[in-house]
């Protein structure tokens, strides 16, 4: 019987759609999203919501599941500049990226350039507040490592770059697609339109019965009911024309400053 290697994320903003799957032919492998897209360009996992910058700067090597993503209509609520300094004053200082995302880097690039006018410098570390403060003036978090700041932000100011884009855009971000292998989804076609279905089943479940989500996010991170109730409550799980409308600015932003070869066309498979 085939089976598909479905990689999965092991932050909290994907629990909606991860928490109520399930499918018999499905092995989940667990990945944070930068070796997510590493995995999935090796062949190691088949598809898996991975940084939807990996996915342009490959369109020819992907598909991606229709009505699908991690999106933000505003903000994001886990993707922050961590700063101790206001923003105009980080012209020519460091800021630190986290190694674990793809998209948010170039997100936070776009911004700085375009939005902001201003020009860091940049290093790559590991994901490490109170280290990354130690070497820079300010650092990108992700993910649940963000959302631990949101809960104590210490006095630090904190840049939602989810927000920081829809008010310079007034369009939302994608942040991650749920990116199949071209060779997989012409392989193994019926398949995969069967583990598409069980995604968007899972995923309406688990936004209809919230509370079991965030039982689990409580578990992997704290945190009281409210809080990931407002955090659940930002974040949008579609693909609809106004999110592929804002997954196509960034593309032509980032192809305008050299972090993409040119402004891909992504392609989606498989109408629910």
């Amino acid at each position: 019987m085939p089976f598909l290697r479905v990689g999965q994320i092991g932050y909290t903003n994907v629990l909606p759609v991860f928490h109520f799957f399930s499918h018999e032919a499905v092995e989940l492998i667990p990945a944070v999203p930068s070796q997510l897209n590493e995995w999935l360009a090796q062949g190691r996992v088949d598809l898996g919501p991975v940084s939807s910058y990996a996915v342009a700067l490959h369109p020819e090597r992907y598909v991606v599941l229709s009505d699908l993503s991690v999106s933000s209509r505003g903000p994001v609520g886990s993707i922050f500049l961590v700063s101790t300094k206001p923003v105009p004053a980080l012209n020519g200082s460091t800021v630190a990226l986290t190694s674990s995302s793809a998209t948010s880097v170039n997100l936070l690039k776009i911004l700085f350039t375009r939005r902001f006018e201003i020009r860091p410098k940049y290093v790559t570390m590991d994901p490490d507040l109170d280290r990354m403060l130690a070497a820079a003036d300010a650092a990108l978090l992700i993910g649940d490592d963000a959302l631990r700041v949101a809960m104590d932000p210490r006095g630090l100011t904190l840049i939602d770059l989810g927000e920081a884009w829809y008010e310079w855009t007034g369009l939302g971000m994608v942040f991650a697609l749920w990116a199949v292998r071209n060779e997989t989804a012409e392989r193994d076609a019926l398949l995969l339109q069967s583990v598409h279905l069980a995604f968007l089943r899972a995923r309406d479940r688990g936004l209809r019965e919230l509370s079991a989500v965030i039982e689990s996010a409580r578990r992997m991170c704290g945190g009281d009911p409210a809080f990931w109730r407002d955090y659940f409550g930002k974040l949008s799980y579609d693909f609809c024309g106004d999110l592929q409308a804002g997954l196509k600015r960034y593309c032509e932003e980032a192809a305008a400053l050299g972090l993409l070869p040119s402004v891909p066309r992504v392609k989606v498979w498989g109408d629910p």
